[in-house]
């Protein structure tokens, strides 16, 4: 895709989300490498409903700022993911109220966040894993997703919200919503006796689906 073409369907996904209160406010940011291997990239402080395409910061491919705006102060959450999974063409940060409540719930299993509820959150996430709260901001969320090796393309930053990555930022962006309808399920059927996926449909899905599924 032109980077014309992808500055505006940057915008118009992001624009999507927060149209439908998936990130309120200036919160969240988004990323999508370029076609010569540098990125484009939310700015700090902008809203999602309001993105400019010309605005978004531009980097090249040696992860230098050459464009644009100042870039979201959450550049190395999105750099660890690029760095560490060489799959990754784009990756989404929200503010999604289900997911951060979720997060918040005691005895999560933080090894694998989302419980196995629906086939789309297993085929398009595989294990989320539960990180810690950390400050806004702090590059040592960078740090903690760079110390999964590229195992997991999610991971939910408890207290604060999910962050994808995707092979593009339509996938990227279809991944994270399934984050947050998953977790917005387990909420709705929390206490109840709601059926989960067995272990066999789960390896079923696995295997059907190809899925990332490491420990």
């Amino acid at each position: 895709m032109n980077e014309t073409k992808l500055r505006e369907q940057i915008c118009l996904l992001a624009k999507s989300m927060f149209d439908r209160g998936l990130t309120g406010g200036s919160t969240g940011n988004i990323s999508s490498r370029t076609e010569d291997g540098g990125l484009l990239v939310s700015p700090t402080g902008t809203s999602f409903g309001r993105l400019d395409p010309a605005r978004l910061s531009r980097f090249n491919s040696a992860g230098k700022l050459i464009s644009g705006d100042a870039p979201t102060k959450e550049m190395p959450l999105h750099s660890a993911f690029y760095d560490t999974r060489s799959s990754a063409g784009a990756v989404v940060h929200l503010h999604s109220c289900h997911s951060v409540a979720l997060s918040m719930m005691p005895d999560q299993n933080e090894d694998n966040f989302l419980p196995p509820l629906t086939p789309y959150g297993i085929m398009k996430l595989g294990k989320v894993k539960l990180l810690p709260f950390f400050m806004p901001g702090d590059a040592a969320m960078g740090e903690a997703v760079r110390g999964l090796a590229g195992k997991r393309s999610a991971v939910m930053l408890a207290n604060h919200g999910p962050v994808v990555a995707g092979k593009d930022i339509e996938a990227a962006c279809n991944a994270i919503e399934e984050l947050e309808d998953t977790a917005r399920l387990a909420l709705l059927v929390r206490g109840t006796n709601a059926k989960s996926l067995n272990d066999e449909q789960v390896k079923a899905l696995l295997a059907r689906f190809d899925v990332e599924w490491d420990d």
